[in-house]
């Protein structure tokens, strides 16, 4: 997290938006009080991939494609 003045993001604004390209976090700050915040862009893929992998850590998921008559068995 980095902290800048309005005044100073006005006159460097490419060079702060790059900034938070390459991943950083900038907090925008108005007479020192955090006004708003600048993020870098979520990639939503890799974010799912990543929580399906904490996922099977912690769970297991059987057969989730047989007809609804069959019975299922999980402890195969």
């Amino acid at each position: 997290m980095h902290q800048v003045k309005i005044t100073e993001l006005r006159s460097h604004l490419p060079d702060y938006l790059e900034q938070v390209h390459k991943g950083k976090e900038i907090w925008i700050t108005c007479r020192g009080k955090v006004i708003a915040r600048l993020l870098p862009p979520i990639d939503s893929r890799k974010a799912a991939r990543d929580k399906l992998k904490e996922l099977r850590q912690h769970a297991y998921v059987g057969d989730v494609i047989s007809p609804i008559d069959e019975e299922w068995d999980v402890d195969k």
